[in-house]
């Protein structure tokens, strides 16, 4: 048995380390649409935790019942977002993703209100300014996915006073990334967009896919690589100048 969980880790480990090296946009959502019928066992098998510790971190400063809130699940894949969304009492969601194989992967599930085909950064979010009461981005905040560019995007569709919740990976092949979106964010907090509420460093984010992943502490957290989820207040006050409406 441990051959054998072992060979499906250092296959899937294979697999998804490969897709890290896609840049070409058409390319990713190709790979996606090939890799949604697996994808959940995959990631299963990474002990991806994403999922679950960005909606914990929601669900703690959302106020109000949960199914009275309005939720977008951006770059949602086949939901596992909703999943955990759901297990907490929240009904109300909408999700998105450029994929259709991995939104008819989320359809399969029963939980979203609303699934759309929109790849953030090529083209807007399909909903009007202020929608949501909390938006979500989960694992798709990385080299190769969606560009930093996007994030006002993700703002104008939030509701002033309404919860931003983002993550991304830390380890060493995604920290040029990584500066990039926080050096995003902060411009977005020093125009007076939103404020920051959380930012929560993980060790345990999932296994390590490649060497490239892996930094010199790695072997110490057993493969495990880190992560961070950022939790964002828009700002109730008027835009500010620079993140009005479809900048």
């Amino acid at each position: 048995m441990a051959l054998e969980t072992g060979g499906r880790l250092s296959e899937v480990r294979t697999r998804v380390g490969a897709s890290h090296g896609i840049t070409d946009l058409t390319h990713k959502l190709h790979f996606y649409d090939q890799w949604a019928p697996d994808y959940d066992q995959d990631v299963a098998t990474l002990q991806y935790r994403a999922p679950r510790l960005a909606v914990d971190c929601l669900t703690r400063a959302l106020p109000g019942p949960p199914h009275t809130a309005l939720i977008l699940d951006v770059a949602c894949g086949t939901g596992l977002v909703a999943v955990e969304l759901q297990a907490r009492g929240f009904l109300q969601l909408h999700g998105v993703d450029g994929s259709p194989e991995m939104l008819e992967q989320a359809r399969a599930r029963g939980l979203y209100q609303r699934l759309s085909l929109c790849t953030l950064g090529q083209e807007p979010l399909p909903s009007s300014e202020g929608t949501f009461d909390a938006v979500l981005i989960v694992g798709a905040l990385s080299d190769g996915q969606v560009p930093c560019s996007a994030i006002p995007e993700l703002l104008r569709v939030a509701k002033p006073g309404g919860l931003l919740c983002l993550t991304t990976r830390t380890n060493p092949s995604n920290l040029r990334y990584k500066e990039e979106l926080e050096a995003a964010l902060d411009r977005l907090e020093q125009a007076g967009a939103w404020e920051r509420l959380v930012a929560w460093p993980v060790e345990h984010w999932e296994l390590a896919t490649s060497e490239l992943e892996e930094g010199p502490s790695t072997s110490d957290r057993h493969g495990f690589i880190s992560g961070v989820v950022y939790l964002y207040r828009k700002q109730e006050a008027a835009q500010a100048e620079g993140v009005r409406p479809g900048a």
